[in-house]
């Protein structure tokens, strides 16, 4: 049941994902606000189930307005709804499956079985395809105590073109942009990441210089070559081979990169550079200068691939234990693309959960039935 859903920018979403629907309605009224900000929290926290949360709160404001015309005082209703909500969670204890406290997350098989379903509201039909990949991803990152299993650390590029079924796991970053200088390849290999660019800095001071003949002219423009040279010369002399720049790279600082044979990223957005530095291990310098050794971090490649038409560069670090993974999507339309993404997101919420808490309960809504039917029973005993 996908929905079509135009937003006030004019951005087009085709999607059955109920926080994305109401993120994007513009709603006017006070307490449905509060339901789109519990659909967000729920999306934050578990990542998936902002539906359920929505639907089911709007049913008890309407039961409630029932019980509001026959004469009851808002605070009543209130003590009645905790006393259930107390009791639903009792409930919900007993009604776990045996056995399923005690999970290897490790275990792919296992992992496809439960995220199946999770992936499924979203993306019926293509699950089969995406599961085994969204569980290679996480399981990639899953770091020794999985309780500290970090959502952040699985990315997702989509790239246009191709079918869902060329889509593959990464082992590392995957970055939309060409490298800058003729140099495409690099392996094994140790890097450094300048947070402010590569590029000759201008002085703190103004100051005029007086300049008597043409050697002098000459000499001035030549001392700043030979001031460039001298950095991108000691950063090549402590090993690295891979300058990774967060701002604008210089012709200049490029030039002498090419001679030393240096490979130049830019990644222009500051998170894009931090998970580089968690891929790879490098601590982001502020000013080009020398890196020390414990500065540097290293990926066993980095390498400019064509995917599907789009220039990108992956950075693989096979070794490197628990730093990020990427899925790389493929799909023929910007729409297909997003969506998706948010299946792979509730895959990976749905590890999460499992990381923390194993146990499952019967599903295609048979437990909540049973929960109506105990909490009708508990609440014939009850009195008021």
């Amino acid at each position: 049941m996908n929905k079509m859903v135009i937003n006030h920018l004019d951005k087009l979403f085709v999607t059955n994902d109920a926080a994305t629907i109401v993120n994007e309605l513009e709603v006017q009224h006070p307490a449905a606000k509060l339901l789109v900000l519990a659909g967000k929290v729920q999306q934050e926290e578990i990542g998936d189930g902002a539906n359920l949360t929505i639907s089911f709160a709007g049913e008890l404001l309407e039961k409630a307005e029932e019980l509001i015309r026959m004469g009851l005082h808002p605070s009543e209703i209130i003590i009645g709804y905790t006393k259930a909500i107390n009791k639903t969670i009792e409930i919900l204890e007993d009604l776990v499956e045996k056995g399923s406290e005690n999970m290897d997350v490790r275990n792919k098989v296992e992992v496809v079985l439960r995220m199946r379903s999770a992936v499924a509201s979203k993306q019926f039909g293509q699950e089969d395809i995406l599961c085994p990949l969204i569980a290679d991803a996480c399981m990639q990152v899953c770091p020794k105590n999985p309780a500290n299993f970090n959502v952040d650390n699985v990315r997702v590029a989509k790239l246009l073109g191709g079918g869902l079924h060329n889509s593959s796991v990464v082992r590392g970053m995957v970055l939309k942009t060409d490298a800058v200088g003729s140099i495409k390849r690099v392996e094994k290999t140790k890097i450094t990441v300048f947070a402010g660019g590569v590029d000759t800095s201008a002085t703190e001071t103004k100051g005029t210089v007086l300049i008597h003949s043409a050697e002098q002219l000459e000499n001035y423009a030549k001392t700043e070559e030979a001031k460039v040279e001298e950095l991108i010369k000691a950063v090549a002399d402590s090993g690295a081979k891979v300058i990774v720049s967060g701002a604008a790279v210089g012709d200049m600082a490029l030039h002498f990169c090419e001679r030393y044979k240096l490979m130049v990223l830019k990644i222009s957005s500051k998170f894009e550079l931090r998970r580089l530095c968690r891929t790879t291990g490098a601590i982001a310098l502020l000013k080009l200068s020398q890196p020390n050794a414990d500065e540097l971090g290293y990926a066993d490649s980095v390498s400019v691939e064509e995917i599907g038409g789009a220039r990108v560069t992956v950075v693989k670090n096979e070794e490197g234990g628990n730093t990020v993974a990427t899925v790389v999507l493929r799909g023929s339309t910007d729409s297909i693309l997003d969506d998706i993404e948010r299946a792979v997101d509730d895959g990976v919420n749905t590890y999460k959960s499992m990381c923390r808490d194993s146990r499952i309960i019967p599903g295609a809504a048979a437990t909540e039935i049973e929960l109506a039917r105990r909490l009708k029973e508990f609440s014939l005993k009850e009195t008021g």
